[in-house]
């Protein structure tokens, strides 16, 4: 008998330590950070984007306009007392993925921030995960209205919304275009059924027919069944509700079926990656994007000239919002660090310092957030390619 109460007695305390443990585990805002040799703290800031699959293009083109901006304030940071370091995930444009890698992130008790996502799809889950941990994340590519509209106290973006992007595409679609007969294609995500929903709203109030509405699936590479519809239907524009990967293989299929009416999408199709899919057959071809020119500001042109000298390579449209959503966030980070005397501040502190930032001057961007984590300055920009190159020819601006 007092060998059973002993095992009783040690299984209930190895019991207890685990319960203690798994509620420690769950603890949503540690400012422990890590140690190096030197004594300096290391905080860490994670980028997630899609790295592999269809949309790597911007995926990587996101983690490092983020990477250059990290490497430009490393310095002034190890001056107070920090270190900082990147941690790139691959969220393979995968909402599964993306939460599975926030539960990594969140559970890193040196990670403060998240620069991310370029699927709306895919931030939406995902944030919810880091509001959990406190973790503030700041979107350079996010345009689905969702993202903000949750109450999330971590989730920013510097981004214009579809319901700023859909209607300004639609505008531009009837009264500039001039079209009256439109069929509307969504890729089936959060972000392509969004932008599509609102761009096709819009083009109802200003008295365009919707003549038909079809879908594909990410991944597919034979678009003959939409297109078909598309050719009894008789637009005359098409909008595409959905990313580059598939948007340049429809244009592609649908010019080589005889389909010569404009295309129209939205920032998903923003990318040098249609251009090399869709090939000639880009021409005639408009989008929306929330990304404005990078050589607009000379802090632009620097950026471009320093991106291409440190990476061998032009960068992608929002190439630039990555480094600006970086820079938002460090800003952020230096004043919670202040505020806290010079120490690691919260996780908490680190969101609200970021919510409470007032026209920061990026590179491109000037970035203020309402509430919701909106930026109050976002803009909307449309573009036409002329020709099969990158970037396109800016056509129309529309402001918040």
């Amino acid at each position: 008998m007092k060998f059973k109460k002993a095992i009783g007695v040690l299984l209930s305390s190895v019991l207890t330590v685990g319960l203690l443990a798994a509620c420690s585990s769950g603890t949503s805002d540690s400012s422990k950070g890590t140690e190096t040799s030197n004594g300096k703290t290391v905080i860490k800031i994670a980028t997630q984007s899609p790295l592999s699959g269809g949309s790597s293009v911007i995926g990587d083109a996101i983690k490092s306009g983020a990477q250059m901006k990290l490497e430009e304030e490393k310095a002034k940071f190890e001056e107070m007392g920090f270190v900082l370091q990147l941690e790139p995930y691959d969220d393979q444009g995968d909402p599964k993925k993306g939460v599975s890698n926030a539960n990594v992130i969140g559970a890193d008790e040196a990670i403060y921030g998240v620069i991310g996502h370029y699927n709306s799809g895919v931030a939406i889950p995902s944030s919810e995960v880091y509001e959990k941990y406190n973790l503030v994340m700041v979107s350079p590519a996010n345009t689905a209205v969702e993202v903000t509209e949750r109450g999330l106290k971590t989730v920013n973006r510097i981004v214009a919304r579809d319901d700023l992007q859909g209607p300004a595409g639609a505008d531009y679609a009837v009264n500039e275009l001039g079209a009256k007969k439109i069929f509307v294609i969504t890729d089936k995500t959060a972000y392509g059924v969004g932008i599509a929903d609102t761009f096709t709203a819009e083009a109802k109030k200003l008295g365009a027919e919707i003549v038909g509405e079809g879908s594909v699936t990410i991944g597919e590479k034979d678009f003959n069944g939409v297109i078909n519809q598309v050719l009894t239907a008789s637009p005359d524009l098409v909008y595409f509700g959905g990313l580059y990967s598939e948007g340049g293989i429809l244009i592609k299929q649908a010019r080589d079926k005889g389909i010569t009416v404009p295309f129209m999408g939205g920032d998903g199709m923003d990318s040098s990656g249609l251009v090399d899919i869709a090939g000639d057959a880009v021409k005639n071809t408009f989008i929306t994007s929330i990304a404005g020119d990078s050589n607009a500001t000379e802090a632009g042109k620097k950026f471009v000239a320093d991106y291409k000298a440190k990476f061998n390579k032009d960068p992608e449209s929002f190439s630039v919002y990555a480094y600006d959503s970086m820079g938002v966030f460090l800003k952020g980070l230096e004043d919670a660090i202040k505020a806290n005397g010079g120490k690691l501040p919260s996780k908490a502190d680190v969101a609200a310092a970021v919510r409470a930032i007032e026209n920061y001057e990026g590179a491109l961007t000037t970035v203020t957030f309402d509430d919701k984590g909106d930026n109050v300055n976002a803009k909307v920009f449309i573009y036409e390619f002329e020709e099969a190159s990158y970037p396109p020819v800016q056509v129309g601006e529309v402001g918040q």
